[in-house]
């Protein structure tokens, strides 16, 4: 049976947090709030759950999919970062963006961009967010809750409940969140390029 929890946005209760871990731990999908709207997320290894990831937003084989990290300390297991990429998102993080790097072989050939063998890596600073990572003590393979044939974030908790909770096992109600989605920048190539403007500023890239 799907769970919809009520977690306070700045100081979330312990016991929903071990909830929703827990359900994690056992394939659970669900559905939490970031700094740029609500984003569906799952284990990192859970390959089922990241199949039902893909089929409630419809994303084909090139989409690239986000690890969502506590810190910057979980980087280097799981992406090739140079000196000037690195200082980049230690000024830039916990926020709103969304880093495109050179996987490691840690990271399962699904969850890489097929062509580019390049992964998403982001640290938000929701405190529903990073309550949910340092209870799993790992990095949430997770993606934008944009639903089939919207460009925007979802942002209202009580919809999403609406629309989803036959198709994901927990939805956190973490409060109204804007709509706009991260700020995409690849830092694969020496100079930074901004994929995708969203909610989080893009001066410090250019």
């Amino acid at each position: 049976m799907s769970q919809f929890f009520i977690i306070h946005p700045e100081n979330p209760q312990p016991r929903l947090i071990n909830q929703t871990v827990d359900l994690l731990r056992k394939g659970a999908v669900i559905v939490y709030p970031t700094d740029s709207g609500y984003a569906l997320g799952c284990r990192l290894e859970d390959k089922n759950a990241m199949e039902r990831i893909c089929l409630i937003r419809k994303l084909d084989r090139d989409h690239n999919f986000t690890l969502v990290c506590r810190d910057l300390s979980e980087l280097s297991t799981y992406a090739h970062v140079d000196n000037q990429a690195f200082r980049l998102m230690k000024n830039n993080t916990p926020g709103k963006y969304t880093f495109i790097l050179k996987a490691t072989k840690e990271v399962p050939r699904r969850l890489m961009n097929d062509k580019r063998k390049t992964i998403g890596l982001r640290v938000p600073s929701n405190p529903i967010a990073l309550a949910l990572l340092e209870n799993m003590n790992e990095p949430l393979m997770s993606t934008t809750l944009m639903l089939p044939g919207n460009d925007f974030a979802e942002s209202d908790p009580e919809r999403i409940k609406d629309h989803l909770l036959k198709q994901v096992d927990v939805v956190i109600h973490g409060g109204f969140l804007g709509q706009q989605p991260t700020t995409v920048i690849d830092l694969t190539e020496d100079t930074p390029r901004v994929v995708r403007e969203g909610v989080g500023d893009i001066s410090p890239f250019l």
